[in-house]
């Protein structure tokens, strides 16, 4: 069996992920016989268990890609999303207590100040409108620029550098160059940091750490290309998937916190992966996983998996989906989930209070799914009011 990458419904997993078992085989493009582990059980105990490896440069690719074999070309200092430990635990290590839940409930003001401006300015600019590009996309932009201390002034040079290293489809050369040009990007960031600090995470990094440049400017570009493409595609498909059930955003302002934790499980982002190798033979699920074989575990099945969540492909906003992986599970578990909590539930609250007749601009069909990408989500959500 291959990969299912194809969607009939835009809000539901991959057609036929539902009926597999939570373990089975894959066919990977490349000829190496792999698995594909579905089951929340089994995506938890892969994401879990350190005998299963993080690092790039083992994995095999689940899809084809024009991006080839990059993997030892981005196992570089900082990389700490493609380590094992002890390296991933000396770089998570230093950035756990900037992400904690109570620094980010101390920008909360901060992130509903800039909802409610983006909110404005849509009013302003008046029907139709593209949600993505005048709302889901610039929030979490500007919130991690601030973060890190990134002039929100250049987003368009790291936007369109992050949108060719998300494509599926974008080639290996284009992958490098957009790289080199956020790894250019970032260093003229740190060396006027080091010269300014200020209150930043850069700056704290570099005043309170023992870090190289290189280390900091790949700590920085991750946290730059995670920080908004995530979110933003996860703001605007869960909008999308309320405008087509008007019922359920009453129930979103009757508890937003579990609303988001709904939406989260239900529409879950990771369009491909993410993948481990196991280091040695490992037995799950009556099945033996063998040294060097590639697990690609699939986040939006095992959020639907019935064994979990009672009735799982319904979208109950009054659900408590404690358990969701959304955000993976493990030691590489998102660094920024709180962050993104606080942006969505900001968001989609906000959102619907100013436009309650918020609507499609468009039927249904025109709009364009984010199935290209490694995160999914659309690519333009036309809405008028």
């Amino acid at each position: 069996m291959t990969l299912p990458t194809t969607r009939t419904d835009p809000f539901d997993p991959p057609d036929g992920l539902g009926a597999l078992p939570p373990l089975s085989r894959l066919a990977y493009p490349d000829g190496h016989l792999g698995w594909l582990a579905t089951g929340h059980a089994a995506v938890r105990a892969v994401l879990s268990d350190p005998r299963f490896s993080s690092r790039t440069e083992l994995k095999h690719a689940p899809v084809l890609s024009g991006q080839g074999d990059l993997g030892a070309d981005l196992v570089r200092p900082g990389m700490f999303v493609h380590m094992d430990p002890p390296d991933h635990t000396r770089y998570r290590r230093l950035l756990t207590g900037r992400f904690t839940v109570q620094r980010m409930r101390w920008l909360e003001p901060r992130i509903e100040k800039l909802t409610e401006a983006h909110l404005d300015a849509l009013e302003r600019h008046g029907p139709p409108a593209d949600l993505v590009t005048e709302f889901a996309l610039p929030i979490p932009s500007l919130v991690i620029c601030e973060l890190l201390g990134v002039p929100y002034a250049d987003r368009e040079r790291f936007q369109r550098a992050s949108a060719l290293v998300m494509r599926n489809e974008s080639t290996g050369g284009e992958v490098m160059e957009a790289y080199v040009s956020l790894y250019a990007f970032l260093g003229e960031l740190v060396a006027a940091k080091r010269e300014e600090p200020a209150d930043d995470l850069v700056s704290g990094l570099l005043a309170a750490d023992d870090l190289t440049d290189e280390e900091l400017i790949n700590i920085s570009l991750l946290l730059l290309i995670a920080g908004h493409e995530t979110t933003a595609n996860m703001i605007s498909l869960g909008a999308y998937r309320l405008l087509t059930d008007p019922g359920q955003v009453g129930r979103l302002h009757a508890d937003p916190a579990a609303a988001v934790e709904e939406l989260l499980r239900y529409l879950s982002i990771a369009h491909i992966g993410p993948i481990r190798v196991a280091l040695e033979d490992v037995e799950l699920e009556g099945e033996i996983i063998g040294a060097g074989e590639s697990v690609t575990v699939s986040l939006p099945a095992a959020n639907r998996d019935p064994a979990r969540f009672d009735d799982p492909d319904r979208l109950d906003l009054g659900r408590h989906a404690s358990g969701q992986l959304a955000f993976g599970h493990g030691i590489h578990q998102c660094l920024g989930q709180q962050l993104a909590r606080i942006e969505l539930r900001l968001a989609y609250t906000a959102l619907f209070r100013r436009f309650p007749g918020l609507r499609l601009a468009v039927p249904p069909e025109e709009v364009t799914m984010r199935t290209d990408m490694l995160v999914y989500g659309v690519h333009r959500l036309p809405v008028a009011w």
